[in-house]
This record gives C-alpha cells, structure tokens and sequence, in this order.
C-alpha cells in the first residue's frame, strides 16, 4: 500500500448506509479500523432520522414506514466517522420535507458535510467543499430513483435530481418476454448537473459526484441513462464517481481517464424485516435470502450476490486523482461488512464478480496487496 504523503488526501466511500437494528453503531465494529486509516469518509443515507413528517401520497413509487427513523438510529454514523454524506436517495423524502431537514441539520451539529438535499434547488445543488492537507475536494450528490414531486427546486425542498424518461418496446416473438426497455436522461437535469460541475470545479482542485442510480437487486444490468450521464459529468470536470442504490457491485467504467464505479454496492445497512409480494420488482425479479441472513440467525435482508461489497478509495493530490482502488469487502449474516484479504477465497470471488458485472465496459484491474487498482490508462 502507498505511504500517505501530506500533499495527499486519502478518501474511501462505502454505499448504502441505515440499518434499522438499534444500537447502530456495531454495523461499524469490522469495517472501523479501514476507515480510521483515510482521511476522510464518504457514505450514502438511505434512512431520515426525524421525529417529524407524514406519509405522503406520491404518485408513483412506494414508499416506507422504516425509512424514518429516531435520531437515536443515526450512531453508525458517528461511530464510523463518516465526513461527507449524501441525503440524495429514494427514500429521503418518504415522509416529507420535514424529515430530511431534520437530517441534514442533525447531520451539520455533528460536524459533517451533507449533499444532495436542501430546503431548496441551490442548496441541494451546493457542494461540499472540504480541504485536507492543502487539497480541495468538492462533493455533488444527485438521485435518478425519484417520485413526482421529490426534487428540489425554487423555494420547494427536495433532492438534487438526475431523472430519467422510460419508454418500452415489445418483445413478440416469446410470450411473456419483458419490453425492450429505453431510459433516456432528461435534458434539463444533464445541463444543470454540468453546471453544477463547472462551477465546483472552478471552487476545489478536484470534483466527485455521488448518485443513486440504476436496478436494484438486478446483478450487472446497467441502464441505458447511466452511461450518458456519466460520460457527460465526466466531460464537464467530475473526476471520480460513486454510484449506488443497486445494493450490489456493478461495473468500472474507465472513461477518458476518470473511474465511474456504477454501483459500489452496500455498505452498512440490514434490509426491511417485512416482506411481502409487493416487495419484489415488477413480479418478476425474485430473490432467495441466505438463511443465516435471517431472523434469528441474521439480519441481513438482502440477496446473496448483495453480501458481495467494496470500499472504494482514492488518493488525492492537488493536480487530480492519483490512484483509484478498492478493497473487496463481505458483509455477514449480522450485515456488518468487512475487509476480506487475498488468503480468503471471497476475495477472488469479488473480483471475479466486479470483473463479469464491468466487462462491456472499459476498464482493467489488478491486484496489489490487500487492493484492487484501477488502471486509468485504459
């Protein structure tokens, strides 16, 4: 592992983060001692810890009883240190506007940096600005995965959209064939997202967009909106980005020498303990769960190909991103992940893994030490 310079920053990010088992602060236990050694920590909220708020009736979409939380719940995130913190997912406005301000301002008292989400358009847009060892980094966060009337804009609170149009073409030949299907990103939201960059990026050395995008659950299929986006952020100055909400490891993207990690897959979470038929997309994709993943074994509600995660990392100097890694994580049948190391057959099975869910994607990986680097000369 490279030594850490001053000039340097040290960044790892995990993904999904909000388990719903109280106290929430040992779904850090394992991972701890890896985060302890960055400088700083990014994390993706997929819960509102809020005491305030209502169900509200979207148009489409379900919604989620457990997606708020008592402020009590939020421990995981002290106990793990996490810096920056994105509040731009699909659950943040489940109960309302409320809720997610509650969040945000909890998160400020305790000193981090929240994105994403605001009481209106400019502040969810806003970046995170935040220098360590003389580097500035800005942090951007958007969502793809929302309901009508979630996004922020002119005096309405919300998240920093990134949406997306579906349209379907059928498929006759085999009855009962799922319809092509085709997402396009919206216009309006690509020119506001690259905005967003190039002003960012005139205020810090280096610019790293969070969103919460693609299937969840699905393994490696990508969306069609998902590779316009990137490529676009990337054109505009992003130099790195996080993807999540698929709840498992999707592609590496290389692409003009920037790292687009699609999925990274989920970090510190446990899964609703209610399932149902309305649980499962579309009726059509079904799932088993390991069964020492379940209650009283387990507490992880998950697909077995979830427990399969990372830690994304980067080295940051002043003239850009220096080194793009990860460590291939596991995440046990008490959803707390861990580092796996190369005497540990999981770690060759998560690169396997990360290798087949990237490969129509460019990109190249090689093993040093505990990591996995990503080649950017690709």
């Amino acid at each position: 592992m490279p030594e850490k310079s001053s000039s340097t920053v040290t960044l790892v990010a995990g993904g999904d983060i909000g388990p719903i088992h109280a106290p929430t602060e040992k779904f850090a236990e394992l991972i701890l001692p890896e985060l302890q050694k960055a400088d700083l920590r990014f994390g993706q909220c997929e819960r509102t810890y809020s005491e305030r708020g209502w169900l509200p009736e979207y148009a489409n979409g379900p919604g989620g009883n457990l997606t708020r939380l008592h402020p009590d719940y939020a421990s995981v995130w002290e106990k793990s240190g996490m810096d920056i913190i994105s509040l731009a997912s699909n659950h943040a406005m489940d109960w309302g506007p409320e809720a997610v301000l509650d969040t945000a301002d909890m998160f400020r008292r305790m000193g981090k940096h929240v994105i994403g989400a605001g009481k209106d358009g400019e502040e969810a847009r806003k970046p995170a600005i935040v220098e360590r060892n003389g580097v500035k980094i800005a942090f951007l966060a958007y969502c793809s995965v929302l309901r009508d009337g979630q996004a922020a804009g002119d005096g309405k609170a919300g998240i920093a959209p990134m949406r997306a149009h579906t349209y379907y073409a059928p498929e006759e030949f085999q009855p009962g064939t799922p319809p092509k299907i085709i997402t396009e990103p919206y216009a309006e939201d690509i020119k506001a997202l690259q905005d967003d960059v190039r002003k960012a990026k005139k205020l810090a050395d280096v610019v790293i967009m969070s969103i919460h995008w693609g299937l969840r659950h699905v393994p490696k299929t990508i969306c069609t909106y998902q590779e316009p986006v990137a490529h676009a952020a990337i054109d505009a100055g992003v130099d790195l980005i996080l993807g999540h909400h698929a709840h498992s490891i999707k592609a590496i993207e290389v692409y003009k020498g920037k790292v687009c990690f699609y999925s990274i897959g989920n970090f510190m979470t446990t899964g609703s303990n209610k399932r149902t038929s309305g649980t499962f997309d579309w009726n059509l994709i079904w799932f088993p769960i390991d069964k020492e993943c379940l209650p009283p074994h387990g507490m992880y509600q998950f697909p077995t190909h979830c427990r399969k995660t990372m830690l994304a990392k980067a080295v940051i100097s002043k003239k850009g991103i220096d080194r793009v890694s990860f460590l291939p994580c596991f995440i046990n049948n008490m959803a707390q992940p861990y580092v796996v190391t190369p005497d540990d057959p999981k770690f060759q099975e998560i690169v396997d893994w990360t290798e087949w869910v990237s490969d129509q994607h460019p990109h190249k990986l090689r093993v040093e030490g505990n990591e996995v680097v990503v080649d950017t000369t690709t």
